[in-house]
């Protein structure tokens, strides 16, 4: 099993546990915050089991029918993940909410508070684990789960601050606008993991230091007089990259192979966790206004 596998799986079983006992004392508290971490859990549950369906397909090699593989499944993942977190913040919102109108008293504090602590002990280790494995992998998925587990990391962190507060003051309309509080910043989050997975699936642009890094690989390579047609996008781990080289006509096909061989090579060095596709055309003139 793959490193980015085996995350989805732990992070799948830390949300159980998770869901068991946030759900037991927010059902038995009454404590909008806890209930909400609860249903956050459980779709934790359901996100990352997706994840693992995710990564499985992103991880199979091109085919006939997909060329370039299913790495983009990935980006879908992220959208749809970040979908599930912003509709869990708009319950939460909800649930805050009504709980200040309703003025609804919060029971078994002492059992809640020892349940929060609970979680952001097992959620701290995980996005330690998951963040490790995003910086190994550049894995999107994993990234997208890391963030996601951090968000529950403050949330939780912000419901037991809701509790200790209604505890020592028995202000019990705190617990609402912490939960309120919460949901603001879950789907601010989650509009951030949804742009970034758009925004791939569009085949934006590679960042652009990466770009002005290709541009002076290029550029350094002396037989080459020019460049046209830069393009470059993400999908998956893989960054493709596809540019017109031109060279004197003097220049044999040989040489200009060689040349095109180490700019591809000093490329790969700009994000070498990241896969290549590099498609290098070489042109013995700028043919671009020709083309254009």
């Amino acid at each position: 099993m793959s490193l980015q596998k085996s995350a989805t799986v732990v992070a799948s079983l830390v949300a159980t546990v998770l869901v068991i006992i946030k759900l037991v004392v927010g059902i038995l508290s009454g404590s909008a915050a806890v209930l909400a971490s609860a249903i956050d859990s459980i779709l934790d549950i359901a996100v990352s089991m997706f994840n693992y369906f995710a990564i499985s397909k992103a991880e199979k090699a091109p085919t006939e029918k997909f060329n370039y593989g299913l790495g983009k499944i990935e980006a879908l993942a992220a959208v749809i993940e970040g979908t599930v977190i912003t509709i869990s913040g708009l319950f939460i919102f909800y649930k805050g909410l009504m709980n200040i109108i309703e003025k609804r008293q919060i029971e078994y504090l002492g059992s809640s508070i020892g349940v929060m602590v609970i979680s952001i002990i097992l959620t701290g280790a995980l996005v330690l684990y998951l963040n490790y494995v995003a910086k190994k992998t550049n894995n999107m998925v994993v990234k997208s789960d890391a963030l996601h587990y951090k968000t529950d990391l403050f949330s939780n962190s912000a419901v037991l601050a809701s509790l200790a507060v209604v505890y020592f003051t028995g202000w019990d309309w705190i617990d609402g606008v912490f939960g309120i509080a919460i949901a603001v910043y879950i789907i601010k989050e989650a509009y951030e993991l949804i742009k970034e997975g758009t925004l791939m699936l569009l085949d934006v642009a590679l960042d652009e230091e990466i770009v002005e890094g290709i541009k002076k690989v290029i550029t350094a390579q002396p037989e080459v007089t020019g460049f046209h047609y830069l393009k470059t996008r993400r999908s998956g781990d893989t960054n493709f990259v596809d540019v017109h080289v031109v060279f004197t006509p003097e220049i044999s096909l040989m040489d200009a192979h060689r040349v095109s061989d180490t700019i591809e090579e000093e490329i790969k060095k700009l994000d070498p966790s990241s896969n290549w596709h590099i498609t290098i055309h070489l042109d013995p003139y700028d043919d671009s206004p020709h083309n254009d």
